[in-house]
């Protein structure tokens, strides 16, 4: 599945790394390089080699994991050198943002909300995913400051998924209308929830797995929102305030595994960046 435009004619191998190595040096995974293109045309300008490895070590790690595919809708909100360059899609439709302004934007610490104003409409639909197969994560770099809600979707009438902060607990739902309570207080890091079943879903968040044994029912048709839960299509509901760093959006998956790949991401950007 990796590093798919390299010719054999050329006697190019796929070493450890990723890479596809002879023939004149390291080439990129194909979808990391058609990313990297992106955010470059975007950015005007290139990226550090130690940012574009970072990248090419996520994707290449999500499909030797097995995850990559159950991945459509995502944006590294990192990364990139400008935030025109930092909404370009990893996968899926780019997102479409309101308000945000380029001081919002950290290359290592990622977007900022501002609990008002400021969100995106990822533009992928809560029921593109099946109803009992279906995941979203975050990768949260600084904690919302109140009880407001980092994605979700509702239509006013479906099932509602969401991440919200409730008095020191985080509640989540997905595809459900009963809220599952993890009792900590606002981490930081990675946070995601997966639905395999219709009877429970599976929730990760500061390192740690839980099972909520919550059924599933129709989910919304609205867009996910993301800074916010988008109700009825087009309203955000209880922006937040936090900085996020990456979000994920599509069918069930290994949350541990994308813990891990995003977590390994971020490190390298942060240390890519001078």
């Amino acid at each position: 599945m990796i590093a798919r435009s390299v010719g054999r004619s050329v006697g190019r191998s796929i070493g450890a790394s990723g890479f596809a190595t002879g023939g004149g040096g390291p080439s990129y995974d194909t979808d990391a390089q058609a990313y990297i293109t992106l955010v470059e045309a975007a950015d005007s300008q290139s990226l550090e080699t130690g940012v574009k490895d970072a990248i090419n070590a996520f994707v290449v790690g999500c499909k030797s994991d097995g995850i990559w595919d159950a991945i459509k809708a995502s944006c590294i909100l990192a990364g990139a050198r400008t935030l025109t360059g930092a909404l370009q899609p990893l996968v899926g439709t780019a997102p479409q943002p309101y308000n945000f302004v380029s001081g919002d934007y950290d290359r290592k610490l990622g977007l900022e909300g501002d609990g008002a104003t400021k969100y995106l409409d990822s533009n992928r639909a809560d029921d593109a995913s099946p109803q009992n197969d279906r995941h979203f994560a975050m990768y949260v770099t600084t904690a919302d400051a109140t009880d407001n809600i980092y994605m979700g979707a509702y239509d006013g009438s479906n099932a509602v998924t969401q991440r919200f902060l409730s008095s020191g607990n985080t509640s989540w739902r997905l595809s459900g209308t009963t809220f599952y309570n993890v009792n900590s207080s606002n981490p930081t890091g990675f946070a995601g929830a997966s639905r395999a079943s219709s009877a429970s879903f599976q929730i990760r968040q500061a390192s740690t797995d839980y099972t909520a044994s919550v059924s599933s029912a129709t989910p919304s048709t609205t867009n996910f929102g993301v800074f916010c839960r988008l109700d009825s299509g087009t309203t955000p509901t209880a922006p937040s305030d936090g900085r996020l760093s990456f979000y994920s959006i599509g069918e069930a998956l290994d949350l541990a595994l994308l813990d891990s790949r995003v977590a390994s991401l971020m490190t390298a950007i942060g240390a890519a960046i001078p």
